[in-house]
């Protein structure tokens, strides 16, 4: 009986640990990833830049495709797939 209260304790113990990992990896990733659209988003001083409309919508559809494949490998519905962008 001892033995399985101790297993118990050490399966917790390690599920706690991941999950520590996750939260802080998952924290700092997204504050890159959202600072990261924030530098692509100060593209938009036409002062400074030129681009078209389709140029938006290329950056835009690229950046929607990583998305649903992000949350494609968190539900486990996908894999990885190769990151290509191109103008």
């Amino acid at each position: 009986m001892e033995s399985a209260t101790k297993s118990k304790s050490v399966v917790k113990e390690l599920t706690s640990a991941k999950r520590e990992k996750f939260v802080l990896l998952a924290e700092n990733r997204t504050i890159n990833a959202i600072r990261a659209i924030r530098v692509i988003g100060k593209l938009g001083n036409k002062s400074h830049y030129q681009y078209d409309e389709a140029d938006v919508k290329k950056i835009v559809n690229a950046l929607n495709k990583e998305v649903d494949a992000l949350k494609a490998r968190m539900t486990e519905q996908g894999s990885r797939v190769a990151v290509e962008f191109k103008l």
